[in-house]
């Protein structure tokens, strides 16, 4: 592998579905996102399904999914260990080839992050997320 990049061979890009590719993933970011925040079970379902693959997989130190139907009872499962509090993407998403990289924080609106992380996100050719490993840079005390 090492010798076919140094020789010149390079591995495709995911294909994003519009012409703009930050703007793809920044979006992508902000639907992944949306589902962590979606409190309505079968709306959650149907962002899940437009958002991720469907054998897609998720993984960090405390969470662990496959699959849409565990995928959605996992962001249940957060929500009521964190009602009234909200994710969203902090700063930019960093893109190459099929993966993406995203910060993160938890919180009240208007109130401090109570957690945060970095999210290491693989993409499908079609723009949707296959793979999701999570790593937590602030979290509170267990």
């Amino acid at each position: 592998m090492t010798s076919d990049v140094m020789a010149g061979s390079r591995v495709p890009a995911a294909r994003f579905w519009s012409t703009d590719p930050e703007e793809d993933t920044m979006t992508l970011a902000e639907q992944y996102f949306a589902i962590w925040n979606e409190t309505d079970a079968e709306q959650r379902a149907r962002l899940i399904e437009k958002t991720w693959a469907p054998d897609g997989t998720f993984v960090d130190p405390s969470l662990e999914a496959t699959g849409y139907a565990e995928l959605s009872a996992m962001v249940g499962t957060a929500q009521g260990l964190f009602p009234g509090l909200r994710f969203a993407v902090t700063g930019d998403v960093d893109e190459h080839h099929d993966h993406l990289r995203w910060t993160w924080e938890l919180a009240a609106d208007g109130q401090p992050a109570v957690a945060g992380g970095t999210d290491i996100v693989t993409v499908t050719a079609d723009g949707r997320i296959s793979s999701v490993v999570g790593f937590l840079d602030f979290a509170p005390a267990h």
